[in-house]
């Protein structure tokens, strides 16, 4: 950014797939803006990294599903390659059981996700409840509470203690795909989608510029970053609730506003790639997906892209994150091929490549993959927070009417918001029109 003031209708704070998807919208709409990015890419929680063999590899939001329309279409726009996610054969579970033990714990486990999702949220009963709390309380076997608790801290990276009863089932509601999330993977990465986006914005566009305040008023907003100044007719803070928290707004937000946007807390996650010669399970019958009941949040899939480049991903998510993110790097990996070869046998210490990325505690998401409410008496956070306070407007995936903490769900988020920005403005310059 040139140093000075640079001026124009609408100022996007965020490019992740929220800002993006937003700064499309008003492109089309032929209206002027600026996306400022604090990281040195695009894609917020969406990232790619080069592992030690040459080869880039997601390291952040991955997955996708036919279910997921706007998302999918994107994908076939930038031409980019589906890969199904491999799912042929026997899935493990950890400590051992049988299949039909399993099978018994998966189903128990998802018939517990179906009694939660058939309570309403508002409903007096679990007012002030957490998830832990409810689950206590349910008649389920003990392994299909423990496949559970593994599920949900593995999906959304937070302790069950955490987390209000409900919005989990808020949330949950809003997650409608029928076929698996984990369905497929983009070949070329999903980050180049971010990128491809990025660049139908030109030099509209500017990264390595955090903002440093922002200050609103009636005439409109002013954005302050070490690359200069930035005034708007309006602005939109597309970054995730707790993250837009921590901005310097002059003057602060309104009472309620603040107290919504800091309501929130990222998940916490380690995202483990590990690269093999071949893919030694699907010879033996097996899918790759290893399920860890005794360590809740621990989670691995197959990410082979095609039988030269076989791999599994590892996601340690929720408390495990927060504790195995202190082990150091030789630590870490001791522990996860421990994990590996006790699910998968020996063959799974035979890495050509082990790369991981920390998202515990990152700099510009707080986290990942998803903020969470974690107060449990906050039931009219997200309403307040897109209500927004004049000219400001913020949008994030948490925030999305179908799948929150999604890449499916910050690209609608970022529409909608969009929309909502250019009607406003439409409305405005008909109404100085019609009063001059």
């Amino acid at each position: 950014m040139k140093s000075g003031i640079e001026r124009t209708d609408v100022v996007i704070v965020g490019a992740g797939f929220t800002g993006l998807s937003a700064a499309l919208e008003l492109k089309k709409a032929g209206v002027d803006f600026l996306l400022l990015e604090a990281r040195d890419r695009v894609g917020g929680r969406v990232e790619s990294m080069e592992i030690g063999l040459g080869e880039r590899v997601d390291s952040g939001g991955q997955f996708l599903c036919e279910d997921m329309p706007e998302l999918m279409a994107l994908v076939e726009a930038r031409g980019k390659t589906l890969v199904e996610t491999y799912v042929k054969g026997e899935f493990i579970t950890q400590p051992r059981m049988s299949a039909q033990q399993a099978d018994r714990a998966y189903l128990g486990s998802m018939a517990i996700r179906d009694r939660m999702n058939a309570i309403a949220p508002d409903e007096p009963d679990i007012a002030g409840l957490t998830v832990a709390v409810w689950l206590d309380r349910q008649p389920d076997p003990d392994q299909a509470k423990a496949a559970f608790r593994s599920m949900i801290e593995g999906l959304w990276c937070q302790a069950l203690e955490k987390l209000p009863l409900w919005h989990l089932i808020d949330n949950d509601r809003r997650i409608t795909n029928e076929v698996s999330e984990l369905q497929y993977f983009v070949r070329e990465t999903m980050q180049s989608l971010a990128d491809d986006l990025a660049g139908d914005l030109g030099d509209r566009v500017r990264l390595n510029t955090p903002v440093g305040t922002i200050e609103h008023g009636p005439e409109g907003v002013r954005l302050a970053s070490a690359m200069g100044v930035v005034e708007a007719r309006s602005a939109l803070v597309a970054v995730p609730p707790m993250t837009a928290s921590k901005l310097d707004f002059a003057p602060p937000l309104p009472a309620g506003l603040r107290r919504a946007l800091g309501v929130w807390q990222s998940g916490a996650v380690i995202k483990v790639l590990v690269r093999y010669p071949s893919a030694f399970w699907r010879a033996r019958g097996l899918s790759g997906v290893v399920m860890w009941r005794d360590l809740p949040g621990l989670f691995a899939c197959d990410v082979s892209k095609d039988n030269d480049h076989a791999a599994l991903v590892v996601f340690v998510g929720g408390p495990l994150a927060l504790r195995w993110r202190e082990l150091g790097d030789t630590a870490l990996r001791a522990e996860v091929t421990t994990r590996l070869k006790d699910a998968l046998g020996t063959e799974a210490a035979d890495m050509l490549d082990f790369s991981y990325r920390d998202w515990t505690h990152d700099r510009w998401s707080g986290g990942g993959y998803s903020d969470l409410i974690v107060d449990a008496t906050a039931t009219d956070a997200e309403r307040i927070i897109l209500a927004g306070a004049q000219p400001l407007h913020f949008a994030a995936s948490e925030l999305s009417p179908s799948f929150p903490g999604y890449i499916e769900g910050a690209v609608m988020a970022g529409r909608i918001a969009a929309r909502k920005i250019i009607s406003g403005l439409q409305s405005a310059i008909a109404t100085s029109a019609s009063g001059s």
